[in-house]
């Protein structure tokens, strides 16, 4: 995939709620969380809590921080998009997911 396309995929400079939502969502998943619940649990907090934060593309900063501390996915790419500074690895895992939630 060229960098154009990736930028699109990642909604590079969107930092739009529903942005924020799709990127959250895709981390959680790429950090090997399919569950809200299990990633709530992980966190330590309330799967309700958890799940109001995907929903409304408003993550709290404690769980990007523990997306970055923990899985090696950071602030500028949750809410913007900035995937370039993430290691190879994770940038190839959160585009997989992304693909699949635009399919």
């Amino acid at each position: 995939m060229n960098i154009n396309a990736r930028e699109t995929l990642f909604r590079l400079n969107d930092d739009s709620d529903e942005a924020v939502s799709v990127r959250i969502k895709a981390a959680r998943i790429a950090a090997g969380y399919p569950h809200q619940k299990d990633f709530a649990a992980a966190i330590g907090i309330n799967s309700k809590t958890y799940h109001a934060q995907e929903i409304a593309g408003r993550p709290a900063i404690s769980t990007v921080r523990f997306l970055h501390r923990n899985h090696r996915i950071d602030f500028n790419f949750v809410y913007n998009g900035d995937f370039l500074q993430l290691p190879g690895d994770v940038q190839n895992a959160l585009e997989k997911v992304l693909s699949v939630q635009n399919s």
